[in-house]
């Protein structure tokens, strides 16, 4: 099991380009936060779709990697989001995620993302991951 350290310093150094933090891992899920500010908005006053893609495809990375090791080359095959209602422009982005199937080669995952504070989900993701054989982890 990766702890939710050894976690933070592998994406500080294999992703340092995320924005998102890891609020909790393990138990074949992780929650993961994104702070909001002015660069992840868009006309309107609403969280961008591709910063909510974002969250969610790392909540189900975080998740997986938890699940498998600190594996860098496992891939995002397909990511599909539903925006169920306008995130708040002034808190942090939630997402929750649940991996439904972990497989040998491919895992699929569930994300719920949330505004920090409100029980009703912005957004509901489906991914799947293709991942590299054991013997090449």
């Amino acid at each position: 099991m990766v702890s939710k350290e050894d976690m933070t310093a592998f994406l500080s150094t294999e992703f340092p380009q995320t924005k998102c933090t890891v609020d909790a891992l393990g138990e074949r899920s992780a929650t993961v936060r994104h702070a909001i500010g002015f660069d992840e908005l868009r006309p309107g006053g609403t969280v961008s779709g591709p910063v909510l893609m974002a969250v969610a495809d790392v909540a189900l990375y975080v998740a997986i990697l938890g699940e498998i090791g600190l594996v860098a080359l496992a891939v995002t095959t397909s990511l599909t989001i539903n925006f169920l209602r306008k995130p708040s422009a002034e808190r942090d982005i939630i997402g929750v995620c649940k991996l439904l199937k972990v497989g040998r080669s491919l895992i699929v995952g569930e994300v719920s993302l949330y505004s920090e504070g409100d029980p009703q989900p912005v957004a509901h993701v489906v991914g799947t991951y293709s991942v590299p054989p054991a013997k090449n982890r």
